[in-house]
């Protein structure tokens, strides 16, 4: 197991990629079973636009988790989706070195995740859920807060 903390540079070696096509699954229940495998612990849950046989249109879900969280996971699929079955594969994952800084703007502080490595910033992105609620009460569009984040970033 490794004893880093997750916001340390890392890979984990035991991670599990999960797929499903579904072509008849009403587009409504995606986003209750989406939330279902994120409070189960997937780490990444999305869903792709594709064609199966016979030219029928049909979503293809992928997701990742822990081998750990593995059989909970494929107990959801089966019971929340019209799947009769799923692919899985053992997957490792590199992840960076993780920071939280904080940045002034106009209408307040906004915390920015950032991505390490080599003991240098290469990825920054604003926390949008705190720049959505700066845009909502100020009235401002989104890009706006996004723009001054970036602008004050130093």
């Amino acid at each position: 197991m490794n004893k880093l903390r997750p916001d340390h540079e890392h890979t984990d070696h035991n991670m599990m990629k999960i797929e499903v096509n579904l072509d008849d699954t009403p587009g409504e229940w995606l986003g209750y079973v989406m939330d279902k495998l994120f409070d189960a612990g997937a780490n990444d849950v999305y869903y792709t636009p594709i064609y199966m046989k016979k030219n029928r249109p049909a979503i293809l879900l992928q997701l990742l988790c822990s081998d750990i969280n593995f059989q909970h996971i494929k107990k959801i699929l089966l019971a929340e989706t019209t799947t009769l079955g799923i692919r899985y594969y053992p997957l490792t994952v590199f992840r960076m070195e993780r920071r939280t800084r904080f940045v002034k703007t106009k209408w307040g502080m906004v915390t920015v995740k950032e991505g390490w490595q080599d003991y240098e910033v290469v990825k920054s992105s604003p926390e949008y859920e705190e720049c959505r609620r700066i845009a909502e009460h100020y009235q401002v569009p989104l890009k706006d807060v996004y723009q001054e984040v970036w602008k004050n970033l130093k």
